[in-house]
C-alpha cells in the first residue's frame, strides 16, 4: 500500500526564506509505503487501474507496478478524519 499525503509542509511551497527554494518546503512524509497489509482474497486478480475503497481508509488504485502474488495499492483519495481535526483543534489550544 503506498499512503500519500500533501506534498508540501506548508500552504504555500514559495514562501521561503532568502536563499532557499521550493524544496525547502517538501513534506518528508508525503510518502508512506505499507509492506504487510492484507486484502480479501477475491483481490488476487486484480487488474492495474482497478480501483476499491478500503473500510475506513479511503480509495484505492491497483498500480502497475503490481505482479502476480504481489500487488500494490494506491490511495488516491483518504477519508475524512474529523476525530483528527478536533484533536489538532485541541492540541493549538
Amino acid at each position: 500500500m503506498r499512503l500519500y499525503d500533501r506534498l508540501f509542509s506548508v500552504e504555500n511551497p514559495l514562501d521561503v526564506e532568502e536563499g532557499e527554494d521550493f524544496t525547502a518546503s517538501l513534506n518528508p512524509n508525503s510518502l508512506e509505503i505499507l509492506t504487510s497489509c492484507r486484502v480479501e482474497p477475491n483481490l488476487a486478480g486484480a487488474t492495474p487501474g482497478s480501483r476499491y475503497q478500503f473500510e475506513r481508509q479511503g480509495y484505492f488504485c491497483v498500480d502497475p507496478d503490481s505482479a502476480d502474488g504481489k500487488l500494490v495499492f494506491n490511495r488516491t483519495v483518504s477519508l475524512r478524519d474529523t476525530w483528527a481535526k478536533i484533536e489538532e483543534k485541541q492540541k493549538k489550544r
